[in-house]
């Protein structure tokens, strides 16, 4: 349980932590490499040598870019992404957990790795900035969470104090980039796509619901299991692979 009254900011990742992160596992790992085959006329097992391309750049501003690869791959990748954008979608409560941490007292900070386009595609289908009060991208600042330089900048831009900040991301890495910059309390996630199995995190606590960490004098209908909901989509999800 978290002592709220310990905290002034709560940082929240986008992809996998407030979103479901179907959409981009089978954007990047299917449907990408599908099309750019199609668009390009190529052998199908060019597929694989695209999926390979695409995650030598994981953890880098690259691997978040959609300029980058649309100049990599000479596709444009927003209008590929527009034709899936329906699998775009919130995870089971964090919606429900938006609305109180807007009732209550902590600054409540986007921090993504995202860039500003994936944001223009994503925010007005979800509702998410409603819900902000700051939105910072990895590309703004010029490094990704991965590397301590991000929390150096984010603090410059969004000053905030570590040791009274949640933040909560589905990645390990930026995770325990966050703890060596000092954050005090850190969540991942245990099911981040909707679609694959949860996973277990060794060096931190992950949630498959935000309720869990809310105060337990919540209402039920706030604190409602949502587990279920979560459960059929991961049976009755698409082809994410």
């Amino acid at each position: 349980m978290i002592d709220w009254r310990a905290i002034d900011t709560v940082l929240l990742d986008m992809d996998g932590t407030l979103l479901d992160l179907h959409f981009d596992s089978h954007f990047w790992l299917e449907h990408l490499p599908r099309r750019y085959v199609e668009l390009h006329r190529l052998d199908e097992a060019s597929q694989e040598q695209i999926r390979a391309r695409i995650l030598r750049e994981r953890g880098t501003l690259n691997w978040y870019s959609l300029a980058y690869w649309s100049r990599e791959l000479g596709v444009d990748i927003v209008a590929l992404k527009r034709e899936i954008q329906h699998l775009i979608g919130l995870r089971s409560d964090a919606l429900d957990f938006l609305k109180w941490l807007r009732k209550a007292h902590p600054r409540v900070v986007l921090a993504t790795n995202a860039d500003r386009e994936s944001l223009e595609l994503k925010l007005p289908l979800t509702g998410l900035e409603g819900y902000l009060d700051a939105i910072v991208s990895s590309a703004d600042l010029g490094v990704p969470k991965e590397a301590q330089e991000f929390w150096f900048a984010l603090q410059e831009v969004e000053p905030f104090d570590p040791t009274r900040t949640l933040f909560i991301d589905d990645n390990p890495d930026v995770l325990e980039s966050a703890r060596e910059y000092g954050i005090r309390y850190l969540l991942g996630i245990k099911q981040p796509d909707s679609t694959r199995p949860e996973k277990e995190l060794e060096e931190f606590i992950a949630l498959d619901r935000f309720a869990t960490i809310l105060p337990e004098e919540l209402p039920s209908e706030v604190r409602g299991n949502h587990a279920g909901e979560n459960g059929e989509r991961a049976e009755t999800g698409g082809d994410g692979g």
